[in-house]
């Protein structure tokens, strides 16, 4: 497994780095992100551990080239930051990241949370990847629904072929959180709300097939 870290403190990377390695990762390592879209295109990593606070272009801003590149859009991303507000975590959860991490941090808990990130990628399932007249093609990241073509976000994209590999099943907004937004992602459910709101919104008359279900949460079908 090829792990990227991006993080300009050398003394923080190297234990990232030496931690990783001693439980059986391979790892590159960047003090900036200059190349980092590169590097990935040449030889594409298992996982990013990307910083936010960098030089030059910061981590969110890599995130969203990382996000935008159809090549590049899948490597699972955590980031690592300072921040450890709600308002900073949605933020980098909502515009693509699938972990977040607060420094000061274990290295324990860094090497459980990137294998538990990995865990999800494996077992993700994309086998199904159309539901009535909602179709999703995984490679292209497109979404149609009554053959039209619906421009979503990211996570409104992994929230609707969450809900497809899960169709006909009764999903708690804990259980979405955990799913989409990461696994400790201590969010209110306001989040899972405001996205399944404008996710039926773009999907226009399929969005109907979102049902709610009273004191649980969401069902597809």
């Amino acid at each position: 497994m090829l792990v990227y870290i991006v993080e300009d403190d050398e003394n923080i990377r190297e234990i990232e780095s030496y931690s990783l390695t001693k439980n059986g990762f391979e790892v590159r390592e960047f003090s900036d992100g200059e190349n980092l879209l590169n590097e990935c295109l040449d030889s594409r990593p298992n996982l990013i551990i990307l910083d936010i606070m960098l030089p030059g272009k910061d981590g969110l801003s890599l995130l969203k080239d990382l996000r935008e590149n159809k090549d590049l859009s899948t490597i699972p991303i955590m980031l690592i930051s300072a921040k450890s507000s709600e308002i900073d975590k949605v933020k980098g959860l909502d515009m693509g990241a699938d972990d977040y991490l607060t420094k000061p941090f274990g290295t324990m808990e860094l090497v459980s949370r990137v294998n538990a990130l990995l865990r999800r990628f494996k077992n993700d399932d994309k086998s199904d990847c159309s539901y009535r007249e909602i179709s999703i093609d995984d490679a292209k990241r497109s979404v149609t629904a009554f053959g039209k073509s619906i421009d979503l976000t990211f996570k409104e994209y992994e929230l609707l072929k969450y809900f497809i590999a899960n169709s006909q099943k009764a999903l708690s907004r804990d259980k979405l959180l955990e799913a989409v937004w990461g696994y400790d992602f201590a969010g209110e459910s306001r989040t899972v709300d405001m996205h399944i709101k404008t996710l039926r919104q773009k999907l226009g008359d399929a969005g109907a097939y979102i049902k709610t279900v009273r004191n649980v949460g969401y069902i597809l079908e």
